[in-house]
């Protein structure tokens, strides 16, 4: 069975512009004045670079101090999103694309001056090869209103993003490639870090959040020695990097160096470049609409031995990560996006292969019998064994080697009719379905019928995001107790109509698949 893996965050988007806006307070950041507009009792800031446009010989270099402008920046849009593949126009990302693209945007009250207030930080999905911070299921003004300052940061995508090359480590003082997208994101970071508060932001109550590619960011960022101070939480939906260290580029691990390279070698052989030198030259879409999709086939973070100095798992084993409070969860139906062409037929073969001698538990675990009952165990088993497993084992160690509180959700709320439950044939909540919940933006699309349930679903889950920026802990007047996470009963709180606690559904399917990647770990080590 192969595994179609479609990194579609979210499927219809609309531009939430509005004609009322009104240009507001002008601030000075490094670079120069900037200038937002203010509109419902929110200022917001777009297209404010946080670095130098990674374009030309500064292609594939980490990102560069900010060039200064002269008079004010007009931040009333957004920024060009990052190269990426044409995709059919299942998404909409209201903004054209360019390689300078390492662009920030803020939203903050107009009454935030001297307040020292929280700060989310949003990285944004999509497989590290798509998406942007234009989406308007990103725009932070709602959350804004709750009294925190939001910051959407972008990052280089793809082959551009995450190419490694012999003659890309010889260029870095360290020997490395590969990360220049990560090396984005704490570049924004560290520009937050000294810049937010001039917004009125408190660089010390920083909250980094991410969906999918996103949250895999988040949990990188959290066990990078580079960002040591630069943001004090962090929020996961629907990510994690927790697969073991792999030569060969695979789904389900994170590849070394030694692998990446090998692989940007035959990526440039395919580009017909002869040098690192004729790939700069090179136009940018050209590059990316030859690199592959999704992570499987196309690139994404490595290991590194710097910014990532090992796989993860084994980071989190020895305590060598930011021990700081996480959140992090799930949708129930993950795999409904990922299996969207796979073959009932091809089930066995594809666990067997895939498992090997963990393949009879698995099939036991996930049974095989009618095309509607196989179909049932390939969403189940894609949901538990990839993002599922990833966040378990994320929970798990951290509550076992560190000291700060891990809170743990299963986002399961039933979903309206839309373009998503007809693609994905089930109105169980999807990857992406909570973002609408979490930015509060369930009237986006007027066809789409969420229910006053889900409003009320959305106004507890906004309260427990920014309670967690504040103080890192989602807990708070008039909101259903959220216990701190722990392996004894592995319970973390049900985001379902009226949410309550419980221990995760599929904890023993997820000990079998923790098992199986205990020894795809040890195997994997006789390879490297």
């Amino acid at each position: 069975m192969k595994v179609n893996i479609l990194f579609i965050f979210f499927l219809v988007v609309f531009p939430v512009f509005s004609q009322t806006q009104i240009p507001s307070v002008i601030l000075k950041v490094e670079g120069g004045l900037v200038e937002g507009t203010t509109e419902d009792g929110v200022i917001s800031y777009k297209g404010i670079p946080f670095a130098a446009p990674p374009t030309g010989d500064l292609r594939w270099r980490p990102p560069q101090p900010v060039k200064r402008w002269e008079g004010i920046l007009k931040a009333y849009k957004f920024a060009p999103v990052c190269p990426q593949p044409t995709m059919p126009m299942l998404i909409s990302l209201g903004s054209s694309m360019s390689e300078d693209c390492l662009y920030l945007n803020i939203w903050k009250p107009v009454e935030s001056s001297g307040k020292n207030l929280p700060v989310l930080v949003w990285i944004h999905g999509g497989a590290f090869s798509m998406g942007g911070t234009s989406q308007s299921l990103y725009s932070g003004e709602k959350l804004a209103k709750k009294g925190v300052i939001v910051v959407s940061i972008a990052y280089r995508l793809g082959a551009l993003g995450f190419l490694a090359l012999t003659e890309l480590n010889a260029e870095s003082k360290m020997q490395v490639s590969g990360n220049y997208g990560l090396l984005d994101q704490i570049a924004a970071l560290k520009w937050i870090q000294r810049n937010i508060r001039i917004f009125g932001g408190d660089a010390g109550k920083v909250t980094i959040f991410g969906e999918s590619a996103g949250g895999q960011s988040v949990n990188c960022l959290a066990a990078s020695p580079l960002t040591k101070g630069l943001f004090q939480r962090g929020i996961c939906m629907s990510g994690g990097m927790f697969g073991p260290a792999t030569l060969k580029k695979e789904t389900d691990g994170m590849q070394l160096l030694k692998g990446a390279v090998s692989d940007g070698l035959e990526f440039q052989k395919r580009m017909g470049a002869n040098s690192l030198n004729d790939l700069r030259k090179m136009d940018a879409q050209k590059i990316i609409e030859k690199q592959g999709r999704g992570i499987q086939n196309g690139f994404a973070p490595v290991i590194d031995g710097y910014i990532i100095p090992d796989d993860l798992p084994t980071l989190y084993e020895t305590g060598k990560y930011h021990d700081i409070p996480i959140l992090l969860g799930t949708t129930s139906n993950e795999g409904s996006m990922f299996t969207m062409r796979t073959q009932t037929s091809e089930y066995e073969e594809y666990t067997r292969r895939r498992f090997g001698p963990f393949a009879n538990k698995i099939l036991e675990l996930y049974p095989q019998g009618t095309d509607s009952i196989t179909r049932i165990s390939i969403v189940d088993l894609v949901t538990d064994s990839y993002l599922g497993w990833y966040t378990f084992s994320w929970a798990s160690l951290q509550s076992k080697t560190g000291k700060s509180p891990v809170f743990l959700y299963y986002f399961d709320q039933p979903q309206p009719l839309s373009p998503a439950t007809f693609l994905f044939k089930s109105n169980k909540p999807y990857h992406g379905s909570d973002l609408p919940y979490v930015f509060d933006h369930l009237d986006q699309d007027p066809k789409v019928k969420y229910t006053d349930e889900d409003k009320q679903l959305s106004d507890l889950m906004v309260n427990y995001w920014i309670n967690f920026a504040k103080s890192g802990n989602p807990n708070g007047k008039d909101l259903p107790e959220w216990p701190v996470y722990n392996q004894e009963n592995a319970q973390g709180m049900y985001l379902k109509g009226k949410p309550y606690v419980a221990t995760l559904p599929n904890r023993d399917k997820l000990k079998v698949i923790d098992e199986y990647y205990q020894w795809k770990r040890a195997k994997a080590k006789e390879f490297n």
